[in-house]
């Protein structure tokens, strides 16, 4: 079985505030280290009142401090909204605090509507060209510094952080392979070039100095419960977001509800259906046999799981259930082999 990771948004909950959702996020993070995760990233979003994790890189500060082996990163950092040298700065005072266990992904896409990019950048300009560019400059931060260099990070400098390149169409399978970079493809909402994504990455990869050979994450939303049902209840919470979020009424995410008759699809739609596609939703059984499927099916060198869901401790079972699906999925294959 692949390596399983954890994505988390930090979600405020109807009923809850942003401090609780961290509190919450630390002890995920906590539970995710002793269930064998892998790495535990954060994700930078602007002006959405279910998001706690905007401060992405002071969060992930938060949760490096309260561990201790498990991977800590973003997923991502939205490049455009920064400047190059303050995110390397950033990044190299994490490395510099927890040595060996800081990831950075990067993505193109502002994490906001437009307006409020604006008031992030006080400025849209600028052109398509801007972000590989910035890619390279902020990379270069991180090597040792070199004789008559005006311009140093610091701390950044000679610092060991892995560079990801986050993406949900080809632009960034493209420049993950021309750059040599580990791709982690965000098909856990935005499934549509999944396929044509992984194609392009893997025929154009040119190895690096950071990576000889491609790698791949695939982001899949696994609401995993005792029960089949209870799983597909808690998942109401997600598709009630999705619904809300296209109806341009963005909140906390919301409590779950019973939904026989599948209203929430109805009103959701052949996008929510899109959208949630790269998802699994069940008891024990069936996550083991979605992830192994999954997995399979991509050819995923890495999975990145997200579970929204309203209850911390519906939440926490939802990530052991899986982590025991792992387990017994790498049990079975060796006993195969």
């Amino acid at each position: 079985m692949v390596a399983l990771s954890v994505l988390d948004l930090s979600p405020i909950v109807e009923g809850g505030d942003a401090a609780q959702s961290l509190r919450n996020t630390r002890d995920l993070a906590q539970h995710a280290e002793r269930l064998g995760y892998r790495r535990y990233w954060l994700a930078e979003h602007h002006n959405m009142p279910g998001v706690a994790s905007a401060a992405t890189a002071v969060v992930i500060g938060h949760v490096a401090q309260a561990t201790s082996t498990i991977r800590v990163g973003a997923g991502g950092i939205m490049l455009p909204n920064h400047a190059p040298l303050v995110v390397a700065e950033q990044f190299g005072t994490l490395a510099a605090l927890h040595p060996g266990r800081i990831d950075l992904g990067l993505g193109r896409a502002p994490g906001s509507d437009q307006v409020t990019a604006r008031a992030l950048r006080r400025t849209l300009a600028g052109d398509i060209d801007d972000f590989p560019r910035d890619v390279v400059e902020l990379m270069a931060y991180f090597e040792p510094v070199k004789p008559g260099q005006l311009i140093q990070a610091v701390p950044g400098a000679g610092q060991e952080v892995e560079v990801w390149m986050l993406g949900s169409s080809t632009y960034g399978a493209q420049l993950a392979a021309a750059l040599g970079l580990p791709y982690a493809f965000a098909s856990h909402f935005a499934p549509a070039q999944l396929e044509l994504a992984l194609s392009v990455y893997r025929s154009q990869f040119r190895p690096s100095e950071r990576l000889d050979k491609p790698y791949v994450m695939l982001g899949v939303n696994v609401t995993a419960a005792e029960t089949d049902a209870e799983a597909q209840r808690l998942f109401t919470s997600v598709k009630q977001a999705f619904v809300n979020l296209g109806l341009g009424r963005p909140g906390k995410l919301p409590a779950p509800v019973d939904d026989p008759a599948g209203d929430l699809d109805a009103m959701g739609g052949a996008h929510l259906r899109q959208a949630l596609s790269c998802s699994i939703v069940g008891g024990p059984e069936r996550v083991r046999q979605g992830l192994e499927d999954f997995a399979r099916r991509h050819g995923a060198d890495e999975l990145m799981v997200t579970a929204q869901i309203h209850d911390h401790a519906a939440r926490v079972r939802s990530f052991e259930i899986t982590a025991q699906a792992r387990d017994g999925i790498a049990r079975r294959t060796a006993a195969a082999s």
